[in-house]
């Protein structure tokens, strides 16, 4: 008699092999079940589990469960569309994070007003409530079957997977590739919208058809889709890219892609960036060096860079000698490094650099400030003994902490990445390294989940994944722990002993890129910078001609302070002057009258508060005072 056990020590015995979703049933636990964990393996409801095996369901609602609901809403969508274009040609239809996208050869002309007319076809098959099967076909006849469709990419993909049972899919007269698991009716495909159409290469290659790829995205209830449809128009709202234009900060440039232009307002935010990265990284120890952008293509050979990461790099020919545009800070900073003979007595090390780098990024990818091709990383390198490296990788959480927390007002959750599959070293020094970060995210007292196969090729890191005020997540800072390196290019240094040590090389990086840094920023703020931050602090309103010399001498006076500040003696109207300043999220609007002219006050008002009432100069300096400012040691906070 089959034995089956479930959770909480639950036990299950049959008369014969019972589907995954009669074993959750009869235990109680099949409401709200999408799939079920077999021995650790996700399958389907629909499918037959042998016996002595340990069954638990995946909630629709779980990360896993949302997953494979997606996953299915693609096929969904996939049917849809073959339907209404006969002879579209299927790429591949995975979910993605908050959602799904198919890539798709469409018979015909498509644009996102078909979108509403896809989701209504979605909607009828749904209705239908067909069920949702899974095929092991022999390979040969797996591809008879796509070939008679006229399926070309499935054919492709069928025939480079070595298994010589091929996992399909069907429901009703739709067939996909496709590994699962999925759901077991069309009819549980309930919430879903589709969100926009982009080209995208077959298997991203740029030599390959361009394809239609449709994005959309599903959830467990109504509520959830609702929620999440509010935030994506929040999102557009403040998209970088938008509010770059609106407020004058940056453009991309045809001449120029993914190469970001910064207009002077977007330079204020850079440099003021610059500015706090400094004061903090000199508060805590730090020493700042430059190193060259183009350097001498053996470097990169000796570094790894060369075999591991070729196809990102630039190239280009001096006095007939092959040189390597940088796409990483690390070797120049290590042959800084070996410019002199090290001693203990030197570290930790702590050794930072603003360095611009260069990387190749596929046109397809790129994307305002959060993916170009040319970005400026804020790198350090810290060379420290064995025995400091828990230490030092301590304090650098706490500065990240800082930084994010406490500065910018951001919530982040941590991620340690171990050895990925094209790793440079050995084995044993990559166990040791992952063994050192996951001690020293214990005794921070961090929690932090495992990332596998995810680190760099030369060692392992954490990550640091800042969440913005709507909910969305942003890779930034780093820390890479690398025995590598300094192995490769034989640094040394004088011991204790007398004797020469191999010291141990930390890369890490806390906004990552000041480029994509400030992208999120704009994100997050919705462009409302805080004080310190904002391109111009005070705006000075005159509201009549006879006005302006006021104007100049407050403007005179704030610019003395320190402030940036913009008189407006435009000749508009005084409320529309008022509602550009507030277009413009101006923290501060300083309105002069013939009240405060004669008297030589201001009529203040604040980007949120609104109108603060009239007071005099010395009276508004001290206001500005007292706003936070973390390049001079005052805290900022969050005004998301």
């Amino acid at each position: 008699m089959p034995n089956y056990s479930g959770p909480e020590g639950l036990e299950l015995n049959s008369s014969e092999p019972l589907k995954a979703r009669e074993i959750l049933s009869r235990w109680g636990l099949s409401e709200g079940s999408i799939a079920a964990v077999v021995d650790g393996t996700r399958i389907d409801l629909a499918a037959v589990v042998k016996s002595d095996s340990l069954v638990e369901p995946v909630l629709s609602s779980s990360p896993e469960g949302l997953e494979i609901l997606r996953h299915s809403t693609s096929h969904l969508m996939a049917q849809a569309v073959q339907r209404l274009f006969p002879g579209t040609r299927l790429g591949i239809g995975p979910s993605i994070q908050d959602g799904f996208y198919y890539d798709m050869e469409i018979a015909g002309q498509i644009t996102e007003e078909d979108l509403p007319r896809i989701e209504e076809e979605m909607r009828k098959i749904s209705s239908e409530d067909i069920p949702v099967e899974r095929l092991l076909l022999p390979r040969e006849e797996a591809l008879d079957l796509f070939s008679e469709r006229d399926a070309v990419y499935k054919v492709e993909l069928v025939s480079e997977i070595p298994d010589e049972l091929i996992s399909l899919y069907r429901q009703g007269d739709f067939v996909d590739l496709c590994r699962g698991p999925h759901v077991i009716s069309t009819s549980q495909l309930k919430h879903f919208k589709l969100l926009s159409l982009a080209g995208a290469y077959w298997r991203g290659d740029e030599k390959n058809i361009m394809l239609t790829r449709i994005y959309g995205t599903a959830f467990d209830t109504a509520e959830a889709l609702d929620d999440h449809i509010n935030r994506i128009e929040e999102a557009k709202r403040r998209d970088h890219r938008k509010l770059g234009r609106e407020l004058d900060l940056f453009s991309i440039q045809e001449e120029g892609p993914g190469f970001p232009f910064f207009h002077p307002k977007g330079m204020v935010i850079i440099n003021r960036l610059v500015d706090f990265w400094r004061a903090e990284h000199s508060r805590r120890g730090y020493a700042e060096i430059r190193t060259p952008l183009i350097l001498d293509q053996d470097l990169w050979i000796r570094s790894g860079h060369w075999d591991h990461y070729r196809e990102n790099m630039y190239f280009t020919e001096i006095d007939e000698r092959p040189f390597a545009v940088k796409p990483m800070n690390c070797p120049g900073g290590i042959l800084v490094y070996k410019s002199r003979i090290r001693s203990y007595r030197e570290f930790p090390m702590r050794i930072a650099e603003l360095g611009t780098v260069h990387r190749h990024e596929r046109s397809g990818v790129l994307h305002g400030l959060m993916r170009v091709r040319s970005f400026t990383q804020d790198d350090a390198h810290l060379y420290v003994t064995p025995e400091q490296i828990k230490q030092e990788i301590i304090g650098i959480m706490d500065l990240v902490r800082f930084i994010y927390r406490d500065v910018f007002g951001f919530s982040y959750r941590v991620e340690l990445s171990t050895r990925p599959e094209k790793a440079m070293g050995d084995p044993v020094m990559w166990e040791k390294a992952e063994k050192a970060l996951q001690e020293a995210l214990e005794d921070f007292g961090t929690d932090f989940r495992v990332n596998p196969g995810d680190g760099a090729f030369y060692g392992p890191k954490i990550d640091f994944h800042l969440e913005d005020c709507i909910g969305r997540t942003w890779q930034c800072g780093t820390i890479q722990l690398d025995f590598q390196m300094p192995e490769k290019f034989d640094m040394t240094y004088i011991g204790p002993d007398g004797n020469e040590h191999r010291p141990v090389m930390l890369h890490r990086t806390v906004f990552g890129s000041l480029e994509r840094f400030m992208g999120i920023l704009i994100e997050h703020y919705a462009g409302s910078f805080p004080f310190w931050l904002a391109p111009v602090q005070v705006r000075i309103v005159p509201v009549k001609e006879d006005h302006i010399p006021y104007a100049a001498e407050v403007e005179s006076r704030l610019k003395e302070i320190g402030l940036r500040v913009e008189k407006d003696i435009r000749d508009e109207k005084l409320g529309k002057k008022i509602r550009d300043a507030q277009v413009e999220k101006i923290p501060f609007m300083v309105v002069l009258g013939a009240r405060e002219v004669e008297n030589g006050t201001l009529s203040v008002r604040e980007r949120s508060e609104g109108d603060l009432g009239t007071m005099d100069l010395s009276g508004f300096e001290e206001l500005i005072r007292r706003q936070p400012d973390p390049v001079s040691g005052r805290r900022s906070t969050c005004t998301c």
